[in-house]
């Protein structure tokens, strides 16, 4: 799709990933952003900027995917969607009823409304989650899907009903799966956050960093600067009925992370290894690192910031915001 002059909505537009979504789209010259969330996890201060921005505006009659009705108005003349609200994977694990309502049964709305306005493209938020423990590494698109979380299932089950509504209706999408995403806006502090804004909440405690295991488990960390960046090519991209992983391809250990912020954060602490729970042992993925030649060929995407640029990135604007996240 040619975005010059086009109207988007952001579905979860105050999140994390989606108020970056809102400013990548900001940087075109589009004609409208609309930006619609609940702020169950996003923030109104996200975004609060962008709205010195004319052709920038949050919808004020409500921002859940569970109001149809709502859902279906703030979709009206719009020419591209994209789908970023979603509750979090251990959020899923302790209310999985609850998930089921938003991820599964919002995702279906969302898709649904999108066939009766006549939405020209739908960018889908999925995740690596879907492929659960690595069989083969880099994981291509092709990877088996080894979920056995509910918040991997909820993502199964959206990029199930991505294909049928394409397969039934018509529906021009793309869906992403991404690997492990940080940087500003992430939730620094709840029961929910991520290994990244845990170990640096531990160091700026002057305590020390405690890791799981022996620290040799590996993911594909890619900043969220790229990952908004990636969703505006994916809308712009001819692709359809496809599921790109979103990552660096760069295989990081967690006791490489751990090593990497405290020189960054200049600290001497010495990191806590802590055994797993027989049930974390268990359950845990140790191993993810996605292929991104899918995305680079098809989309033009790959990734521009490093992990030590993304994580002082990160850190500088935890720095400017202390007691604001």
């Amino acid at each position: 799709m040619d975005i010059v002059g086009k109207k988007f909505l952001v579905i979860g537009g105050a999140g994390f990933i989606g108020s970056h979504v809102v400013e990548e789209l900001l940087k075109h010259d589009v004609k409208e952003v609309i930006i619609y969330d609940n702020l169950a996890r996003g923030k109104f201060e996200y975004v609060e900027g962008f709205m010195t921005d004319p052709r920038c505006s949050f919808y004020e009659n409500g921002g859940d995917i569970r109001e149809i009705d709502i859902l279906n108005d703030a979709m009206q003349g719009v020419d591209g969607v994209f789908h970023l609200a979603a509750m979090w994977l251990l959020h899923c694990k302790d209310y999985p009823r609850t998930a089921f309502d938003v991820n599964i049964q919002g995702t279906f709305n969302v898709l649904e409304a999108c066939v009766k306005n006549n939405i020209s493209r739908l960018v889908y938020s999925s995740s690596a989650s879907v492929y659960g423990d690595a069989v083969q590494v880099p994981m291509t698109e092709e990877h088996p899907f080894n979920n056995k979380n509910f918040y991997g299932a909820s993502k199964i089950s959206g990029e199930a009903m991505c294909r049928a509504t394409h397969d039934r209706f018509g529906l021009n999408y793309v869906g992403l799966r991404y690997m492990n995403v940080y940087g500003p806006h992430q939730d620094q502090t709840a029961a929910y956050t991520g290994v990244v804004p845990i170990m640096l909440n531990k160091i700026d405690a002057n305590e020390s960093p405690v890791i799981n295991g022996d620290g040799t488990q590996a993911y594909d960390f890619i900043s969220v600067q790229d990952v908004a960046r990636c969703n505006v090519l994916a809308m712009q991209a001819e692709a359809t009925d496809e599921f790109y992983n979103v990552g660096s391809g760069v295989q990081t250990s967690i006791k490489e992370l751990c090593d990497l912020i405290l020189e960054l954060k200049g600290s001497d602490l010495t990191v806590t290894y802590k055994p797993y729970s027989e049930e974390d042992a268990r359950r845990l993925v140790q191993n993810r690192i996605g292929c991104p030649k899918k995305a680079c060929n098809e989309l033009g995407f790959s990734y521009k910031d490093g992990l030590r640029e993304g994580l002082l990135d990160l850190i500088a604007w935890r720095d400017a915001n202390q007691g604001k996240y």
